[in-house]
């Protein structure tokens, strides 16, 4: 025998659940604790950090100092290069001599970005997919930075806006690679 529900009481079950669910749910305001951690901190209010020391308009009150110099410095430490030893360095400074003659020669003719990834992986012992690319490097060749590298070690050239070539030997970057990033500021 099919025994038949009246319409209004099908959702009974589910609204006697919500109404159970909330019963516990209580105003904030009136949990004791709230009026303890109130009594232990003057300001229940976030602090922000505080303004720079030439802010003559700012109005003391109680904030997190922290100098903005270090806030950049820390926001910039991806770029900061690992320490190598001078024994690393010496051995790859003939690498970062032939960096920097390849990149002399390049520099009054120009090339494409495979030819400099070529040449300058050539120079270094590397294959063409090892090497980092910024910059311009169509003819002439200016206003680039190469990198490439093996471990810790990287050699770093860069032609200059008058088509000036230089190599240096560094450390690999904390991000991991031989170029420093670009960053975004």
């Amino acid at each position: 025998m099919t025994r038949i529900r009246p319409r209004g009481l099908r959702g009974a079950p589910v609204l006697l659940t919500l109404l159970a669910l909330t019963a516990g749910c209580a105003d904030p305001s009136r949990d004791p604790r709230a009026a303890d951690s109130a009594a232990a901190s003057p300001s229940a209010t976030a602090k922000g950090f505080c303004p720079p020391p030439e802010d003559t308009l700012a109005s003391p009150s109680p904030c997190i100092s922290y100098g903005w110099d270090q806030r950049v410095a820390e926001n910039h430490a991806y770029r900061e290069a690992q320490p190598i030893t001078a024994g690393q360095r010496q051995e790859a400074r003939p690498r970062a001599t032939a960096l920097a003659a390849a990149l002399q020669r390049l520099a009054a003719k120009g090339t494409t970005l495979d030819g400099l990834r070529t040449a300058a992986a050539e120079a270094l012992g590397l294959e063409a997919r090892q090497i980092e690319v910024q910059g311009d490097f169509l003819a002439p060749l200016h206003d680039v930075l190469v990198g490439g590298g093996e471990g810790r070690v990287c050699v770093n050239g860069a032609v200059d806006v008058e088509g000036h070539a230089t190599a240096e030997v560094v450390g690999r970057t904390v991000e991991g690679t031989c170029l420093p990033g670009l960053g975004g500021h």
